[in-house]
């Protein structure tokens, strides 16, 4: 199984320093959900894993998450896409959860429910938290320069073997070019 993990914020749809915190304010960045649709027909599962603070901060309760959520669906099938699981951290920093990027636990939750070694997998973000807790399960870090990415690469440390890419889409044609090119 072909499987790759993307962060939500500033990798699917825009980010927002203010929090995404309706499904009003849920629009996604123009090539991404076509981006998913490519990911999709070459084999690949998409699982998204998003820290969302601002359900322990009241910005937003949990039937709003969902209701996002189901936006992302709804506009990714529209686009031919499909995303396999949504996972989130409703936790804030001060709550030292084991699930808050870049602590590993959302990841880790995700090589158990989809039963795989997350050794080599694609994981896509655009923040050093992203990539932190992908690199400690043994993930490739992919940093797009989306969302805060322009900041995160400027500010540096990133996890050795991050290639960074101008955007979601950027980073399928590098993965689907890779694996033509393996192929051949």
């Amino acid at each position: 199984m072909k499987l790759i993990i993307l962060d939500r914020d500033g990798v699917i749809n825009h980010d927002s320093d203010e929090f995404i915190k309706s499904p009003d304010e849920w629009v996604p960045i123009p090539g991404s959900l076509e981006a998913i649709a490519r990911l999709n027909q070459a084999g690949y599962r998409v699982v998204v894993a998003t820290n969302q603070s601002g359900i322990a901060r009241g910005l937003f309760n949990i039937v709003t998450l969902n209701a996002i959520h189901q936006k992302l669906h709804t506009a990714a099938q529209q686009a031919g896409a499909d995303i396999d699981a949504i996972f989130f951290c409703p936790h804030s920093a001060d709550d030292h959860c084991d699930c808050r990027k870049p602590k590993p636990g959302m990841l880790q939750d995700i090589a158990a429910r989809f039963d795989v070694n997350l050794k080599g997998v694609p994981t896509v973000g655009d923040s050093l938290r992203d990539l932190q807790s992908g690199f400690m399960v043994g993930c490739v870090p992919y940093l797009v320069l989306t969302g805060k990415g322009e900041s995160t690469r400027s500010k540096g440390g990133l996890p050795p073997g991050t290639t960074i890419h101008a955007d979601l889409a950027a980073v399928v044609d590098h993965l689907l070019k890779s694996t033509a090119d393996a192929a051949a």
